[in-house]
């Protein structure tokens, strides 16, 4: 890392880590940020004498950019927790305390950095969110050229764009999405790799004061976290984890992203689609609409699973919802088909 970078990135932290301990006045993390702006400016300090000794002279003072600044005055208006994701991406840490799943006091370095598997329940709500979206999207595009036109042909031609524009414009941004993101962790996790070679004391200290936050002695959370530090792999993990409250094994792959929402659009989408492909005319239109009525209820009540409301009641909200948006499309698209007929 360049030595200037590395203390403006530790000035900034400081910086913030000042503002949050404000927005934090009265509780125990109002120290625990005090004590870890402590920490920034002795790290800013070793990038200063490592400057001084190339013969490079640095700043007299830091001056927040405009970044900063803005995420200040959010901080100060809405809380550190509402902004825990950008103040992560801005090298603030600690931030993991905020989340209540990791908020767990570790009793023994096996424990430290240790999470629960996610059992795909993620995977699972972006899927059905996905057909969701496809179904409705495409059943309204359906709906909507019926009533400009009954031709079989072109409600057949216009749901098949539907599907591949919308698969497609789905996949493309959440490739997008998952890149962006994966390469705003892998800098910070590369941050973090670098300072732990730069200042290892320095590091260990931080992390103590983390330990000390979730519920350890100080002397135990000391203890542990040069223990940990000892091991270089093990070490960032670790501060990739308690620090910056990422779990390096699990960010995300752009192409799997995109390629799943690109079928799960797609296998929504083709519900509507489908009578058209077996049949024509009213016929085919009477079971299109069948057939997403039975989608968007199922879709509903599986969606029950992660509101907590009652499966009927989720899908008949959702057919309505599906119902409302054909409708409306339907209507348009027949005062259309009038007017420009």
């Amino acid at each position: 890392m360049n030595e200037l970078a590395g203390w403006h990135e530790e000035k900034r932290s400081a910086w913030l880590y000042r503002v949050i301990s404000d927005a934090e006045s009265g509780t125990v993390r109002q120290i625990l940020f005090l004590e870890l702006a402590g920490a920034a400016e002795r790290q800013a300090e070793i990038w200063a004498g490592t400057m001084r000794n190339k013969g490079i002279e640095p700043p007299l003072s830091y001056i927040p950019d405009l970044r900063t600044k803005l995420v200040a005055v959010l901080v100060r208006k809405l809380g550190p927790r509402a902004l825990r994701a950008v103040l992560a991406a801005m090298k603030v840490r600690g931030m993991s305390i905020y989340n209540p799943a990791n908020h767990v006091m570790p009793i023994s370095l096996e424990q430290v950095g240790r999470r629960h598997k996610n059992m795909g329940g993620g995977n699972l709500r972006a899927a059905v969110f996905g057909v969701n979206d496809g179904l409705v999207s495409n059943a309204s595009l359906i709906m909507g050229v019926a009533g400009a036109s009954g031709q079989s042909a072109m409600i057949m031609l216009s749901g098949i764009a539907g599907l591949l524009a919308g698969a497609f414009s789905m996949a493309a941004g959440e490739y997008l999405s998952v890149k962006s993101q994966r390469e705003m962790y892998e800098y910070q996790i590369g941050l973090e790799r670098d300072e732990l070679k730069e200042y290892p004391d320095e590091e260990a200290a931080e992390l103590a004061l983390i330990f000390q936050a979730k519920g350890l002695e100080r002397e135990e959370a000391r203890r542990l976290s040069k223990k940990l530090i000892a091991d270089p792999d093990h070490a960032l993990d670790t501060l990739t984890r308690e620090e910056l409250g990422l779990n390096p094994e699990e960010l995300g792959s752009p192409w799997g992203a995109a390629l799943f929402s690109f079928f799960s659009f797609a296998t929504g989408a083709m519900v509507p689609l489908l009578p058209f492909l077996a049949t024509t005319g009213a016929p085919a239109l009477f079971f299109s609409m069948g057939a997403t009525a039975v989608a968007l209820f199922a879709v509903g009540a599986t969606l029950s699973l992660f509101t907590g409301r009652h499966a009927l009641s989720g899908g008949l909200r959702m057919l309505a919802i599906g119902a409302a948006a054909g409708g409306a499309t339907y209507l348009i698209g027949k005062a259309l088909g009038v007017t420009l007929g």
